[in-house]
């Protein structure tokens, strides 16, 4: 890394969600060659919390929902 120590990359890497193995493999493609599979290896996690987050936002969609039509029946 040109900017981050090693142990700062590796806190970024635990404070975004990634395990144990995921750090491992970031830091195998550490060489000038590997920062296109770092950065495949940062999009995939990406995808998948972004993937969670879809699927939390339609859960509080359906409850903003039944909110929504608890409050018009009581009025």
């Amino acid at each position: 890394m040109y900017f981050l120590s090693k142990s700062e990359v590796e806190q970024n890497l635990k404070d975004a969600g990634c395990n144990a193995e995921i750090i491992r493999e970031f830091f195998s493609y550490e060489n000038e060659r590997g920062i296109d599979k770092q950065k495949a290896l940062l999009e995939e996690h990406r995808k998948k919390l972004l993937n969670r987050v879809h699927k939390e936002e339609k859960k509080i969609s359906c409850l903003d929902y039944l909110i929504f039509q608890l409050e018009r029946k009581s009025t």
